[in-house]
């Protein structure tokens, strides 16, 4: 099993993971013809994309889902609470998922599970080829014991690090989207995702990478100290998903 980020952060969110000849998007947050572009760096056409998995509607994660579906007959899988014909349009091919549910696309088994933010039905993702497992986490406000359980005995973790809780309270934002992005149905912190991963037993960890850091309220810098600290890992052991390349593909 391999995984990669198109770009990840306020301008547009998109991950692939491919086991065997299965190759699926997570969220599409950039136009079409940028997702078609951004697809072929890594060596993957769209017409070999099996399945568009959607975690919620906020259009830097789902900007391009709709017209990429159309375009190329690409199933889509979304929440009953995340689907909006006034954002998704109508689509070729609709499936519902079910958070409290895993379920098996050809060489991946995936499982949904839910998370608190501010949409209709968040909710994120357990990737697995039968041997290792990859778990994504973007877009929460806070951990639940739920979420811990999820993600425990990973070989890989994609993490959220949007913020530094300085950067942010001195930041440029309106007091009401600093109040949004620092509660308990926003974004984590730093030091929020350090924690999470000191819950965690991380021996199995082969890959860690962070994503959906905020250009204006964190630095990179800022986030891997923040999980250097609490996993002893060296720096350069950790990696960013950048906004304008993400990362190249990771194997596990």
């Amino acid at each position: 099993m391999r995984f990669a980020s198109l770009g990840s952060g306020s301008k547009g969110n998109a991950t692939l993971v491919q086991a065997g000849r299965t190759c699926v998007l997570i969220d599409c947050g950039f136009s079409l013809r940028e997702t078609e572009a951004r697809l072929s760096r890594y060596g993957i056409e769209a017409n070999q994309l099996d399945a568009i998995l959607i975690t919620h509607e906020h259009g830097d994660h789902v900007r391009g889902a709709g017209p990429l579906a159309r375009k190329y007959d690409i199933p889509l899988w979304t929440t009953r609470g995340t689907y909006s014909k006034s954002v998704l349009g109508v689509l070729p091919c609709l499936h519902y998922l079910d958070v409290q549910q895993s379920f098996e696309l050809q060489d991946l088994a995936i499982q949904t599970y839910p998370v608190p933010h501010d949409a209709r039905e968040p909710c994120q993702f357990v990737f697995s080829d039968g041997q290792q497992r990859l778990g994504m986490l973007t877009d929460v406000g806070m951990i639940t014991p739920h979420i811990e359980a999820q993600l425990a005995g990973c070989e890989a973790l994609l993490l959220e690090c949007n913020h530094d809780v300085s950067m942010l309270e001195q930041g440029p934002y309106p007091f009401s989207v600093k109040q949004r992005v620092a509660g308990r149905l926003g974004h984590l912190n730093n030091k929020q995702t350090a924690q999470l991963l000191e819950t965690l037993d991380h021996t199995r960890l082969k890959h860690l990478l962070i994503a959906h850091l905020s250009e204006q309220n964190n630095t990179p810098a800022l986030a891997c100290d923040a999980l250097v600290e609490t996993t002893g890992c060296e720096r350069d052991w950790i990696k960013i998903a950048s906004q304008d390349k993400g990362f190249d593909w990771c194997e596990i």
